[in-house]
């Protein structure tokens, strides 16, 4: 069953441990609550590094909770069977996380007062990163060349969707009171004014010596050394820790924050690059907003 996919309305999803059903019943009766806070991206948008932002601001940026419980532990994933397993279990306030378009969403969502934290990043580094990554992650197909995989891509032929329908989806909710974006490349260039942001959207003022410890504790070297975040806990049958790691390159700047921006021209072609911006330029033009990589 690893690396085969099923459509659930449109948007393809991994066979292993995913479901229509899950999915159903996450959309049409999973109850959000108003003290939820939830961490979402689309793929390789830097889920994983706000889930330690966000662990590490719920302690104070004490490390004790992220070296000791497994991340996908502190915040389950809701559309998957363990996740929600794990999410419908879970004691209140809930920090939860997802990678699912707006459309299919809980639709509890609606009539919440849950905190919703959506994190963006340069879709040419998404698709770089998520073609590695599908390479180590058995439930993923075997992306092929670089080529076609970015037809996949472009075309939302990998799962969950296209990236252009669900940064559009989700923005959407921008302006929202209960709705806050950040981009990975925001986070790199200013980590503590980010984490202070972050903070007060979620009413929880740090002092600037926890600000700081979150930094620290956040960052890529942080991240890389401790098993309860970098995946190597990951069961071999969800990931082939033989061909890789999560955790794959370092900008190792003064804040040592997270993986590379721009890593993309180390990959693309100029050919790819352009119809890249072809297809970007045309699926975006509507949304009224620019981002740092434009």
């Amino acid at each position: 069953m690893a690396r085969e996919y099923f459509t659930h309305k449109g948007v393809l999803f991994p066979c292993l441990d995913y479901s229509p059903e899950k999915l159903s019943y996450v959309e049409n009766e999973f109850q959000v609550r108003d003290d939820d806070v939830f961490n979402i991206t689309y793929p390789k948008s830097g889920t994983n590094w706000m889930l330690e932002i966000l662990s590490l601001i719920r302690c104070g940026g004490d490390p004790s909770w992220v070296r000791s419980v497994l991340n996908w532990e502190r915040a389950p994933w809701v559309e998957n069977h363990l996740g929600l397993e794990a999410a419908l279990k879970y004691p209140l306030p809930r920090l939860l996380c997802s990678h699912l378009p707006v459309q299919l969403f809980p639709k509890s969502l609606q009539r919440s007062k849950a905190k919703i934290i959506y994190t963006l990043r340069c879709p040419k580094d998404v698709l770089v990163s998520l073609y590695h990554f599908s390479k180590l992650l058995r439930i993923f197909r075997d992306p092929g060349s670089l080529d076609s995989f970015l037809e996949d891509f472009l075309s939302g032929n990998v799962p969950y969707g296209s990236w252009f329908d669900h940064v559009t989806g989700w923005m959407g909710l921008k302006g929202n009171e209960n709705f806050f974006s950040i981009t990975y490349e925001e986070l790199q260039q200013d980590p503590r004014g980010s984490v202070q942001r972050i903070c007060h959207f979620l009413g929880k003022e740090l002092s600037e010596e926890q600000v700081a410890a979150v930094v620290e504790n956040a960052s890529f070297q942080s991240m890389k050394g401790n098993k309860m975040s970098n995946f190597s806990q990951l069961r071999d049958e969800y990931m082939n820790h033989q061909k890789g790691e999560l955790l794959r390159k370092a900008e190792l700047c003064s804040l040592r924050f997270a993986g590379i921006c721009g890593d993309w021209r180390n990959h693309l072609s100029e050919a790819q690059s352009q119809r890249f911006d072809t297809i970007y330029r045309e699926r975006m033009q509507g949304l009224g907003m620019t981002f740092p990589w434009d």
